[in-house]
């Protein structure tokens, strides 16, 4: 018997699979980047954020992988497939199951004449069946095999996913930490800012109340003064809600958030190396839209297996008998098995339903793998773009803030010694506070650019992300 089994299980194994084997599709990727940075670095299996030199924000990005909840959801959603994987995985084998049925019944003496009181036999009576069943289906088109390999590949495509997740967490954390500081920093310039013209406004008050200056010079001053106070708030606010915004991101309740560096302090990552086709490997989205395709792919032979004969094997063999006493000995053995064999003859066009919905789940997968391939490519081209030309554009403000300082300081000498009004001094100090906040906001663009550089670009970072959010249990 149990050679019988082992042939049958090797005819399964061996049985051809009905639907298209799976084959990577070609990838038209271009040779080499347009915009492509000269001075790029290798760093794509490190972890980058370390580079910034802020220990606050490799601190926040460790809580973030630990506590953030599109993580948990994620590596809860990998557990769900993990156990359909074992699921579909089980129906290769065969299925045995034990049972025991104790029994007590009472027959009709009418209906059953030997069974009256003078036969003396036991009415009602207990009855005893102890038993094995066993089940096979025997997988002679791959049917199974078929729903083994999609199920394998959801599986992957699942923990892909999850890794897609880790690198957002990481980039949109370093993103908003970044941009945090930068708001200080603006906070800062606009605080510095009113106590200045606070100060001015002062020496205004007591020149016009000495009559050396007119009251149109006061309320230029005090105008000049209100409007750079009326940007205090809008920053503190917009700081609190970056604030709240980060916190959601670590999995915390809204709250304050510590700083560490400076804006000024933090050290630019430098521009992470990589050729596009290697991108097929290293971004999580597009080797989760592969195994998306997988899965449609083997879901074909799934679904063209169901034109061909399903053979089951079933089996019983237990004991029955009214008694105890005798219910394992020979006379009470019980046993049965069966090879039932069913094909599909008339299904009124179901199956070549069923058949042509995989395929055309088959032929989306295949776009979209196209498609996320392609949008990979424009990421990280917008990247290499946007972390060079927002240098360029930080280089020219960084001049245009030195020459408006030095437009500022003349316009204070020009109007101390007489030669202008103090209409031109206001719009020297109005053309720089402007200048020295849009300064900072493009050190924010150029900071998120490289940050999105490093997330378009993907890489063994990833992996060293999800140790920190799935560390190995301790031996």
């Amino acid at each position: 018997m149990r050679k019988v089994w082992f042939c049958l299980l090797a005819i399964s194994l061996s049985a051809c699979m009905v639907g298209p084997d799976y084959r990577r599709p070609e990838v038209k990727s271009p040779g080499a980047w347009r915009f492509e940075e000269k001075e790029a670095q290798d760093l794509a299996n490190t972890r980058w954020w370390r580079q910034f030199g802020d220990p606050v924000l490799e601190g926040l990005i460790g809580e973030a992988l630990r506590e953030n909840k599109d993580v948990k959801i994620t590596a809860a959603r990998v557990e769900q497939f993990v156990g359909r994987a074992m699921v579909t995985r089980s129906a290769l084998f065969p299925q045995v199951a034990a049972a025991a049925v104790p029994t007590r019944s009472r027959v009709s003496q009418y209906v059953n004449p030997p069974w009256t009181a003078e036969s003396g036999a036991l009415n009602p009576y207990w009855a005893y069946e102890p038993f094995l069943s066993a089940s096979w289906q025997i997988d002679l088109w791959g049917q199974l095999r078929r729903a083994g390999e999609a199920a394998r590949a959801d599986l992957l495509a699942t923990r892909e996913a999850r890794q897609g997740v880790i690198l957002t967490v990481v980039a949109t954390v370093a993103s908003a930490y970044t941009d945090l500081l930068d708001l200080d920093k603006q906070l800062d310039i606009a605080e510095r800012t009113v106590a200045s013209r606070a100060d001015t406004l002062k020496l205004f008050k007591l020149r016009f109340d000495r009559g050396l200056s007119s009251e149109l010079e006061l309320r230029q001053a005090e105008s000049e003064y209100q409007s750079a106070l009326a940007t205090v708030p809008l920053l503190k606010k917009l700081i609190g809600q970056q604030e709240n915004a980060l916190c959601v991101l670590l999995g915390r309740n809204p709250g304050p958030i510590p700083r560490g560096r400076l804006f000024d302090g933090l050290v630019l990552p430098a521009v992470p190396a990589g050729l596009p086709s290697e991108l097929l490997e290293r971004r999580p989205d597009i080797r989760q839209a592969e195994q998306n395709l997988i899965a449609a792919n083997a879901r074909i032979g799934v679904a063209k297996a169901q034109y061909y004969p399903n053979v089951t094997l079933t089996g019983l063999f237990g004991y029955e008998s009214t008694s105890l006493s005798n219910l394992f000995t020979g006379p009470a053995k019980m046993w049965s098995y069966s090879a039932p064999v069913v094909a599909p003859i008339f299904t009124a066009g179901a199956i070549a339903g069923t058949v042509r919905v995989a395929e055309g789940v088959q032929r989306e997968m295949l776009s979209r793998y196209e498609q996320v391939i392609q949008q990979a490519f424009r990421e990280v081209e917008d990247g290499l773009i946007d972390q060079a030309k927002s240098r360029e554009q930080l280089a020219v403000q960084a001049r245009q803030v030195e020459a408006l300082k030095a437009y500022d300081r003349l316009a204070r000498i020009r109007y101390d010694n007489g030669y202008t009004s103090y209409i031109e001094v206001l719009d020297a100090e109005r053309s720089l506070f402007a200048a020295q906040l849009y300064y900072a906001q493009t050190q924010a663009v150029l900071m998120r650019a490289l940050i999105n550089l490093y997330r378009s670009m993907g890489g063994g970072w990833v992996v060293e992300a999800e140790s920190l959010a799935y560390p190995a249990p301790a031996k």
